[in-house]
């Protein structure tokens, strides 16, 4: 029998063994919100989608009206007249809104690419929650230049900006103000059979830029959470049917990569031509869920990550840019608690896993030549996700990635190394709400499966991973008050070498020497442990929260979710205070106190932290923000990279942000970091983002940023040595790091009509490192250490290695000894760790929606870098030597065409 993912087998029982229907019917304030009512009009002929709105069934529909400001003046009247209608067909329904303005000159109209919302330009806006269950819309928007943006808003208060429907609107500029007409295909929504009438809640939101007024129909006091709980109703919808949802996405692409291959590396290829089809599906399914799939995928129009340096032990967290995983995500997000303040931060299911680069490295001195993929293929996925009508959200994801083998060239000729196995992820989701969808319970299994035949792999990797978790959330209160929290667990198999790996790494350093709650089993071949949150929060004028978390040491999701360090208990504090409408010389402010306090299982005193916020918008649209934090003195566990408890030094930040008005051509964002620390260690971090739009479909940002910082207690590396008692028998060697860091994000964007745009995105990036002052840490549990050269022990220094001598003396060659020469003078020998590394990313992407839902792409991509010993940054060395560094180029045309019903 074939091994069948318990992720699935648990959501297909769900989703055909518990799935309940609901019915919604038309009463006062229908499943609770606003009790604001809309009757919907029937479309007798036919609607001309220009934007005019000169139709008689325009004139015959009901109106709403009379909107209600939600800023800057909460509750009072909106400052011009909305009207919005409501007209519903047989394949979409219709909306219409007509935006009165007494200055029709100052209405602001900003062309940009399709999802850009900008507070620079009128909007208007319309959210539908289709099932009516109060927690989840479908939101719709338009500016008076036709530009659209769309978004999924689910967990009343949270959005899926990455959520593109098929729809249509236009608009139009008259002496009376401007107006929009929505064509919204029933096909885009989810909602069930219903044989009489239906009432959906609806929203109705204007935007006017230049006096930064936002008004509602259904009035959103901003200190009460939620969003379609506070919706109107939009009544009298006769003789839907659940809509035919099947849509097909095929695509194909060409492109042409040029690589310079490394020392003329006889395997890379300096040319690599490519073709490439694939297939995105979406399909309807009872009780309105909903079939998406993917076979052969292509992202190569998603923007780069940007270049970092990680001197850290843990590994860096980038988002989802894929549109496939991208789109619909919330359905699988796990463990949101609500909290003004918390501690840790983990994704139980990280989709970047999904693709993710080989994993098994291949050393240069044991071949003559390698060529690696940079990223696996992933072969297909597929995804079951939505919302019933009976209140169940239900996610289920399958998805699988190649078999990858990297090429290798030996005295013997060119083979083959298996370099990332065989893969199979799975997750399933399933959340039930309560109440109107104020209480909501919920449960989540991931499940990962390799196929390990190569034996290589099997040291490395885990065979098998799952995470299950039960997580709820209940609001009271008039939804001021919420408690939630989850209790999740992992259980993680394989060799013994590939779990004393685990059991090493620096999330949970099982073998630390003097960590008696640990202890590291050589024999293990499985592992598992459990993570639990639950936090009380209050929203209102008045914030509060109050959270406790804890992850066990043996806790690891990083096979299919994403977390640093476990072994951890914590609790956070948050108490705030906002004044929402215009006070003095403030439209908006908010001021908070707030504390973390975390120790391992062993009860040591990790972080002990206290900080202050304060935020606010001037009357003049300046923002501004400062944040200043102390850090007393706690210990560290993670110091010395599985090595002894150290102590860690009080310190104290202070972060200053900025602001200029975001209406304006010109806008200027900055911000200022300080870091202190009493050890003498500092940190000082300035950055800047300079918006410029020189025409009304032109934008250019400019983003530099620059720090320096001094690390007094940088790891180096640890060396076993039985003399170094004190330590239990290894020596941790540190060093002072002055490390300066040059960077840029530069974009422009070019809109020419709302369907054809130009992207260029442009990262220049520099950090060096310069290591000094070479010692060693001496005393357990205390921040003592001894340097090398005038505490104890010699070090003398070469331009590509350090060599010291840790206990006694030793005349300086003129030239570095060898690796023979210094074992017979009982040296160590240390590669010369100053570093500056040098990158250039970018990428430039023409897209043009040729007809809704079909695109055509032409991109370009550029990566450039490369390493080298200087420890220091040089303008005229370094910014011209980007240009130089090796790159990899790549030109691509793709069409994608959409098929739909």
């Amino acid at each position: 029998m074939p091994k069948i993912e318990i992720a699935f087998v648990v959501g297909v029982f769900v989703l055909f063994g518990s799935v309940e229907r609901g019915n919604a019917q038309v009463s006062q304030a229908p499943g609770g919100g606003n009790a604001l009512i809309l009757q919907a009009h029937p479309l007798a002929g036919d609607i001309r989608l220009d934007g005019l709105l000169n139709e008689p069934e325009w004139q015959a529909a009901a109106v709403a009206t009379d909107f209600v400001q939600q800023r800057p003046s909460t509750g009072q009247p909106s400052t011009q007249r909305t009207e919005a209608r409501v007209i519903y067909g047989a394949d979409a329904f219709y909306v219409g809104m007509r935006m009165y303005d007494t200055d029709p000159e100052a209405i602001a109209a900003i062309l940009t690419r399709r999802d850009a919302f900008t507070p620079a330009s009128d909007w208007a806006m319309v959210m539908v929650d289709s099932r009516l269950d109060r927690r989840s819309s479908f939101g719709f928007a338009v500016n008076p230049l036709g530009v659209k943006h769309d978004a999924y808003n689910y967990d009343d208060g949270s959005n899926d900006q990455g959520w593109d429907a098929i729809w249509d609107v236009a608009t139009a500029v008259d002496s009376l103000g401007w107006t929009a007409e929505f064509q919204i295909p029933y096909s885009q929504l989810r909602f069930g059979a219903d044989d009489g009438d239906r009432s959906w809640g609806i929203q109705f939101t204007r935007d006017i830029a230049r006096v930064g007024e936002r008004s509602h129909w259904a009035f959103m006091d901003p200190t009460v959470p939620g969003t379609a709980s506070r919706f109107g109703v939009v009544a009298g919808l006769r003789g839907l049917d659940a809509p035919r949802r099947l849509e097909f996405l095929p695509y194909t692409s060409g492109s042409l990569t040029r690589s310079p291959p490394a020392d003329a590396n006889p395997l890379q290829n300096p040319s690599d031509p490519g073709m490439a089809t694939g297939l995105d599906f979406r399909a309807g399914l009872p009780r309105g869920l909903t079939l998406t799939g993917t076979v052969n995928p292509d992202f190569g129009q998603v923007e780069v990550d940007p270049a970092q340096i990680n001197l850290s032990a843990f590994e860096l967290f980038f988002p989802e840019r894929r549109p496939f995983f991208a789109e619909g995500s919330d359905v699988f997000q796990f463990g949101s608690v609500q909290s003004f303040n918390s501690y840790g931060f983990e994704e139980f299911f990280y989709s970047r896993r999904i693709g993710r680069a080989p994993q098994r490295s291949l050393s240069p001195a044991q071949f003559l030549a390698t060529d690696s993929p940079d990223q696996t293929t992933v072969l297909g996925a597929a995804k079951i996700s939505g919302r019933t009508e009976g209140g169940w959200t239900i996610g289920m994801l399958n998805a699988v990635t190649a078999r990858e083998q990297a090429r290798v060239l030996t005295k013997d000729g060119e083979d083959g190394i298996t370099v990332e196995p065989l893969t199979n992820y799975a997750t399933t989701r399933v959340r039930r709400e309560f109440r109107q969808g104020q209480t909501v319970v919920g449960g989540m299994v991931n499940a990962l499966h390799r196929d390990l035949s190569d034996e290589g792999l099997r040291p490395l990797l885990h065979d098998a991973a799952y995470t299950a978790g039960v997580d709820f959330s209940h609001r009271w209160g008039n939804q001021r008050w919420g408690l939630s929290g989850y209790l999740a667990g992992s259980r993680v198999s394989g060799s013994e070498a590939a779990l004393s790996r685990t059991q090493r790494s620096s999330s949970r350093y099982f073998a630390r020497p003097d960590a008696e709650h640990l202890q590291l089993d050589p024999d293990r071949t499985a592992l598992g442990g459990t993570v639990a949150h639950i936090a009380l929060q209050r929203s209102g004028n008045w914030d509060m929260s109050l959270g406790y978390k804890q992850a066990s040491p043996g806790f690891e999701i990083n096979d299919t979710g994403f977390k640093g360090r476990v072994d951890y208990r914590a609790m956070t504090t948050f108490l705030g205070k906002r004044y929402p409408s215009p006070r003095g010389i403030f439209r908006t402010a908010a001021f908070a106190a707030g504390s973390v306090h975390v120790w391992n299982f062993g009860g040591d005193p990790l972080v002990d932290q206290y900080k202050l916020f304060g935020n606010g918008q001037l009357r003049n649209f300046w923002t501004f923000g400062a944040v200043a934090m102390v850090n007393r003195e706690a210990m560290s566990d993670r110091l010395t990279w599985g090595g002894p408890l150290a102590r860690s030094p009080s310190s104290r930040a202070v972060s200053l942000i900025a602001g200029t008005d975001p209406r304006r051509a010109l806008q200027l964002n900055s911000s200022v970091n300080f870091h202190r620390g009493a050890d003498g260690g500092r940190m000082n971090q300035q950055q800047a983002t300079l918006s410029l739009r020189p025409t009304p479909s032109t934008q250019i940002q400019i983003g530099p940023s620059f720090s320096h910082s001094i690390n007094k207690q940088q790891f180096v590396r640890s060396i076993g040595d039985p003399g170094a008692e004190a330590t239990y028998g290894r020596r941790y060697v540190f060093a002072e790091l002055r490390q300066t860091t040059a960077a840029a994000v530069i974009r422009f964007d070019q809109t020419f009509t709302p369907n054809l745009s130009l992207q260029l995105f442009v990262q220049p990036y520099a950090s060096a490192g310069a290591y000094s002052g070479l010692k060693e840490f001496t005393t357990p549990g205390e921040a003592d250490f001894a340097v090398y050269g005038s505490d104890r022990g010699a070090v003398c220094s070469y331009q590509n290695v350090r060599v010291i001598h840790p206990t006694g003396s030793f005349d300086c060659p003129s030239v570095a000894p060898t690796p023979a020469q210094a074992a017979q003078a009982g040296v160590w020998l240390l590669p010369n760790p100053d570093f500056t590394f040098r990158s250039l990313r970018g990428n430039a992407v023409l897209r043009w929606e040729y007809r809704p839902g079909s695109a055509l792409f032409v991109v370009w991509q550029q990566d450039r870098s490369g390493h080298h010993p200087y420890g220091d940054l040089q303008w005229s060395r370094d910014s011209g030597g980007l240009f130089g560094e090796p790159g990899r180029n790549m030109l691509m045309v793709k069409a994608t065409y959409w098929i739909g019903s």
